[in-house]
């Protein structure tokens, strides 16, 4: 049995995270929109039976509320939005709402969802993402990974985005071969098209909190060689970057704090004044006491690898693409 007309499809890539994935699906079961008007399609690809244990025994799948889609295992650049192509496909309602299995929404998630698209006809909708309140002391960590979203903002990240069916199927789905910024990319894609992209904070989810590390942090930062394709592709968006070039903030400053730090020995040390404001931009936030600004001062040469690190694999991704970011 399962829902047999729905007006809302929430379509979920997941990725050997099962609890995290229990936790969506439970924040679901609790959504006040009644469950004759959304599903649920989750296209899994784990390699462990948890996550399939999982799919085939949550109430919502005996409610007839979810549907479990199986893709080849793998981990590979572009999994997640071949994943999320699957879910979409075989979602039957006009309105296809994007989340991750890193989330967990508050119970009238859907309800206000649904309502925004009312108002909003044929438009792509950015919800809310805030770092879940259950997990914001994680936060403290130097190299924590989260979402703090308040839109509409130009990325359009999949982890609250409501498309449109007819809007996802003129422009095709997402790019499977991208290793990053594919939901940018097909938001403007849409947008350039003729679709309109509005925000809605009304619609929020939050987002986990996961505490990580240094070298936890550099697996992952391969990846943004990426996003010089969506520049290429949308020139555009480099009225969104810092200089028309840097991705953030930090990595304009890096090179100056560098520079500065290399010739201190021929200036007698006032080049350093040049690395202030890198280590303004990069230090934590822990109070204004001298143990929370020694513990802020003491994080910023790790924050700094992972922004050299970015810088490479953007440079890399620069190269490929022979666009320029930074």
């Amino acid at each position: 049995m399962s829902v047999p007309d729905p007006l809302i499809s929430v379509c979920v890539p997941s990725h050997e995270r099962p609890l995290r994935l229990r936790w969506l699906l439970n924040a679901l079961a609790e959504q006040t929109l009644d469950r004759g008007q959304w599903e649920v399609v989750v296209c899994d690809d784990s390699r462990s039976a948890a996550v399939a244990r999982l799919l085939a025994t949550h109430p919502l799948r005996e409610a007839g509320v979810l549907r479990p889609l199986r893709a080849a295992p793998g981990a590979r650049d572009g999994s997640a939005a071949r994943q999320r192509n699957v879910a979409w496909r075989a979602a039957r309602a006009p309105l296809v709402l994007f989340t991750d299995d890193d989330c967990r929404p508050p119970r009238d998630w859907l309800a206000a969802a649904l309502a925004a698209a009312g108002r909003h006809p044929g438009a792509i909708v950015q919800g809310a993402t805030q770092p879940d309140p259950d997990e914001v002391h994680l936060m403290a960590a130097p190299h924590a990974r989260t979402q703090a979203i308040t839109p509409p903002v130009p990325w359009a990240q999949t982890c609250n985005v409501l498309y449109p069916r007819a809007v996802l199927e003129a422009a095709g789905g997402f790019e499977e071969h991208m290793a990053a910024g594919e939901d940018t990319e097909l938001a403007l894609r849409a947008r350039a098209a003729g679709a309109a992209y509005v925000g809605a904070p009304e619609v929020l989810t939050h987002h986990a909190v996961e505490a990580g590390s240094l070298r936890g942090k550099l697996r992952t930062v391969p990846r943004w060689r990426g996003l010089a394709l969506v520049v290429r592709r949308h020139p555009e968006v480099r009225k969104h970057l810092v200089a028309r070039v840097f991705w953030r903030r930090s990595h304009a400053l890096l090179p100056v704090a560098v520079l500065g730090a290399a010739l201190a020995p021929r200036t007698r040390g006032r080049s350093l004044l040049a690395v202030l404001p890198y280590v303004h931009s990069a230090r934590g936030s822990y109070g204004p006491g001298l143990r929370g600004q020694a513990r802020a001062l003491a994080e910023v040469p790790g924050r700094a690898v992972v922004d050299a690190a970015e810088i490479a694999a953007l440079a890399r991704g620069s190269a490929e693409q022979r666009t320029l970011i930074l």
